[in-house]
């Protein structure tokens, strides 16, 4: 069970490098989700220790995303908090501090070896790693005399500070997730804390922020156990074990076949997003596809990250925030990866658009409209138009695709589905209609059972099953075999313009 007895205060801390893959965005909501059942703090921390990779917008980028998905900190370099500042470039001054303790208290050493030193190292030592084994005979303070060290720093030696990881120890720690986590020392390196510009590296900076944070719980991917040795050495080396988080390592989002952590190029070969949002890389210009851009609404996206690894234990699959924020428990958090089913996440939002209020997605779609430069005599049509729609559409996109007849006549037609039983009695008994919806007047009677009655009724009076013209009608105004009720669709757009169609089909359909 999670140790609440303390104020529950969580985070996620991203670097700004990039666009924001849905694992993270998963990392994000299951903290969120965890903080806000337990009445507690959810914080974001942007680490843009690594200057080298940092990207510009990035920051920009990953706090739109929070929004979109309804997922916004309560503390954060937008609207600040008791612990500011809230991005680690601005926080420099700490880590040095710290880092010079651990030198003081023997946990760390100045190591001053070049890249071309270490370089060289990596040719002769297969799988070279600096740590017990090596850091004796290795240019560092260890080896070096005070004064030796002293003057390298004195004069201004570019050094790094690293962590000095004992030999021949097993560190244990509890993971909410996985239980009992052991670690052998002697497979640990010693990791750079402190680089030579003076930032931080992420293993020192997590754990003195979170720290200073008051961070109770530190939510991550699986992928960081490797680091977590380093980690809890350092809680320990700076004297705050007694204050260290609850550890819990989420399990990867995985490939659709289940081979791997899921990556940007599983979807570019796939055909579906990983990122929440559409991302422009502004050093080569490429765009990446986000979920947002493809159609997906946030709360469907929110749902289908939710089920990645957790379940509440019965068949429920549709989740409101409320009960997602109700049901959550790290108890139910799956110790496997979860593989990614693009089919899955497509029938989510599906759900999610046909139950929909036309009132909470109509200016989404609207924008479709005005991409494609339509004009609409009134926001009514265009509100009865998406309310017909809606539950065919997967994709908010999918509006222009199940909706373009109503604003446009059809410019080809399926004919392969009519021509081959075509006949003259089809062509008398359209012929007919056209004269039989001319004679209705008024819009009272200009509506959809009326409108299949008099079709119904004209087909008896011909001798034709209704079955054998409803697929033609269809054709005659949408242009293909899809597309929402054909009466609905004639009560739609009027009489003048159902007729007109009607005429424009014949054409096509009696052509030899």
């Amino acid at each position: 069970m999670p140790d609440i007895t303390k104020k529950v205060r969580v985070r996620f801390a991203p670097s700004p490098t990039g666009g924001l893959h849905l694992g993270g965005v998963r990392t994000v909501l299951f903290n969120y989700l965890f903080a806000r059942k337990h009445s507690g703090d959810f914080i974001l921390r942007i680490e843009d220790t690594d200057q080298n990779r940092y990207v510009e917008g990035a920051e920009r980028y990953i706090l739109d995303c929070l929004v979109w998905c309804g997922l916004n900190p309560d503390e954060g370099p937008k609207n600040g908090g008791p612990f500011a500042p809230y991005r680690q470039s601005e926080r420099k001054a700490n880590y040095r501090i710290y880092a010079e303790q651990l030198i003081r208290d023997g946990y760390a050493y100045y190591a001053f070896d070049t890249t071309e030193e270490l370089d060289e190292q990596r040719q002769i030592t297969p799988n070279f790693r600096y740590g017990h084994e090596n850091r004796s005979f290795l240019r560092n303070s260890l080896n070096l005399t005070e004064e030796e060290t002293k003057a390298l720093l004195d004069q201004g030696i570019p050094h790094v500070i690293r962590i000095k990881v004992p030999a021949d120890e097993t560190l244990h720690f509890f993971d909410m997730i996985r239980g009992d986590v052991s670690f052998d020392t002697n497979l640990v390196d010693d990791k750079v804390l402190l680089k030579a510009d003076g930032m931080p590296t992420y293993h020192l900076a997590v754990v003195v922020d979170d720290y200073l944070m008051k961070i109770s719980h530190a939510f991550r991917g699986e992928e960081w156990l490797p680091s977590a040795p380093v980690h809890i050495l350092l809680w320990e080396y700076l004297g705050w074990k007694a204050d260290m988080p609850e550890w819990v390592h989420l399990p990867l989002i995985l490939k659709p076949d289940g081979n791997g952590k899921l990556s940007k190029r599983d979807g570019d070969r796939l055909g579906f997003p990983v990122y929440a949002m559409n991302w422009k890389d502004p050093k080569t210009g490429e765009t990446t596809r986000g979920f947002r851009e493809m159609g997906y609404l946030p709360e469907a996206f929110v749902n289908m990250l939710a089920l990645l690894g957790w379940n509440d234990g019965t068949e429920q699959e549709i989740f409101s925030m409320n009960e997602l924020i109700e049901k959550f428990s790290i108890e139910r958090v799956s110790k496997a990866g979860a593989k990614f089913d693009f089919e899955k996440a497509k029938w989510f939002n599906h759900e999610y658009i046909k139950k929909s209020e036309v009132a909470a997605i109509k200016d989404q779609v609207f924008a479709i409209l005005e991409e494609k430069s339509i004009q609409i005599a009134n926001d009514e049509y265009f509100i009865k138009v998406l309310s017909v729609v809606k539950e065919r559409m997967i994709f908010l996109q999918d509006f222009w695709e199940q909706a373009s007849f109503f604003f446009e006549q059809p410019v080809d037609y399926d004919l392969n589905a009519v021509k081959p039983k075509w006949a003259d009695a089809k062509t008398e008994f359209f012929l007919e209609l056209i004269k039989t919806y001319e004679a209705i007047s008024g819009s009272e009677y200009w509506e959809a059972l009326n409108l299949e009655t008099v079709f119904k009724t004209l087909a008896e009076e011909k001798d034709i099953k209704p079955g054998e013209l409803m697929l033609p009608f269809r054709v005659m105004l949408v242009g293909g075999k899809f597309g929402p009720g054909v009466f609905d669709i004639a009560l739609l757009i009027g009489k003048k313009e159902t007729i007109s169609r009607i005429q424009k089909a014949l054409i096509a359909f009696t052509e030899d």
